[in-house]
């Protein structure tokens, strides 16, 4: 008996050495077809998730969530509770005569409010567009421009200065940041050139695969800006602009830190104002459909797509319409979220677009589920 138990046991060692040679001896293509399962399983739960939240929501809510509005001066956390906006903007002047701490409440007063939580964004590019860091009692001394972060210390300085921005912004409840800017000027007298990195599109893809990757690290909504790239263009603040240059300059040139950030793992692209006559002759790249499709189709991009302000002079001037048609308008051309301060007039009538057929809302269940899939995403909705 005690003969027959030996036998076994070497025969279950035998087995079992065997097994374990064989799962040693296994492709490694094995272990990425079981990652990559895990990663789809992820990913299926977060639209699952997406589409949940969706289903629940009225058609006035879907047309609200499309909305980043400039955050009112007064009585935010009261507009936010009857709107339900899918996102607030600061500016400077929220923050000049606040500290963290009261930022940080105003801020999660906000999101109380909110059935489903908001994005909360700034433009803190550095250098000439800070809003946050301009004040001291935010941080000493203002976040520096890209080309001086560089200088000063080469890509790990501009990943140190990227993790301390988001730790910042995040202190007070900002998840969303309107950075990094991927235009490429000609040369420093251009109106983007302060706010750029590089006159080089292979250099400013490299600083904006950096920064968009490390933001991902750390949570925060990242956002191209501005498609299809300003290159020599002035200001559409105040300008209607037309760029007359060919789409293989815009192919071999502005577009490759876009292509850069994309794979990097982007959140949101912004679109200019600019006519860029290559893509469409008549309509700003940001009510245009062509612009749209090109970033769909062509560069592949299936996340968040916002226009840069909607009350600027560059596509409301040439436009010649209301605030309330441009909002239509924007949204029939392909964007996800409209960053506005004219809400109190476009919000109404988005709905009623909505409501009557011109906007249908298949598309506008589209855009939402993009919103709600990055919200989930960065953990914005938990």
């Amino acid at each position: 008996m005690k003969k027959h138990l030996i036998s076994f046991t070497a025969f279950c060692l035998v087995i079992l050495f065997s097994f374990t040679a064989f799962a040693q001896d296994l492709p490694s293509e094995s272990v990425s077809q079981s990652t990559s399962q895990t990663t789809v399983q992820k990913k299926k739960t977060t639209d699952e998730r997406a589409e949940e939240i969706l289903n629940k929501m009225s058609l006035e809510e879907k047309a609200a969530q499309m909305f980043m509005a400039y955050v009112p001066s007064k009585n935010g956390t009261a507009v936010q509770k009857k709107n339900q906006f899918g996102g607030y903007v600061l500016f400077a002047g929220n923050f000049k005569n606040s500290n963290i701490n009261e930022k940080k409440k105003i801020i999660s007063g906000y999101q109380k409010v909110s059935k489903i939580k908001m994005l909360i964004a700034v433009d803190e590019e550095g250098g000439i567009v800070n809003r946050v860091s301009l004040y001291k009692q935010y941080r000493k001394t203002p976040f520096g421009s890209p080309q001086k972060l560089y200088k000063k210390g080469g890509y790990k300085k501009i990943k140190k200065d990227t993790a301390e921005k988001a730790k910042l912004l995040k202190s007070m409840g900002i998840n969303t940041n309107l950075a990094p800017v991927a235009d490429v000027p000609y040369k420093s007298s251009d109106y983007m050139y302060s706010r750029s990195f590089s006159t080089s599109a292979s250099k400013t893809s490299k600083y904006i695969n950096t920064v968009v990757t490390k933001m991902g690290k750390s949570n925060m909504v990242s956002t191209l800006k501005h498609f299809p790239g300003y290159g020599g263009n002035g200001d559409t603040h105040s300008l209607v602009i037309r760029d007359k240059r060919s789409k293989k300059t815009f192919e071999s040139r502005d577009l490759k830190p876009f292509k850069a950030g994309i794979k990097a793992g982007a959140d949101m692209i912004m679109v200019s104002h600019n006519i860029v006559e290559c893509f469409d002759k008549k309509n700003p790249a940001s009510i245009s459909k062509k612009v749209h499709k090109y970033i769909r189709n062509e560069l592949g991009f299936d996340g968040v797509i916002i226009t840069d302000g909607l009350t600027m002079s560059g596509v409301v001037d040439y436009a010649d319409c209301s605030n309330a048609e441009i909002a239509v308008k924007a949204i029939i051309a392909g964007n996800d979220m409209l960053c506005t301060a004219a809400y109190k007039e476009q919000l109404p009538a988005v709905i009623k677009a909505i409501k009557s057929g011109r906007i249908s809302e298949e598309q506008i269940n589209e855009s939402v589920l993009r919103i709600l899939k990055m919200k989930l995403k960065r953990g914005i909705i938990k």
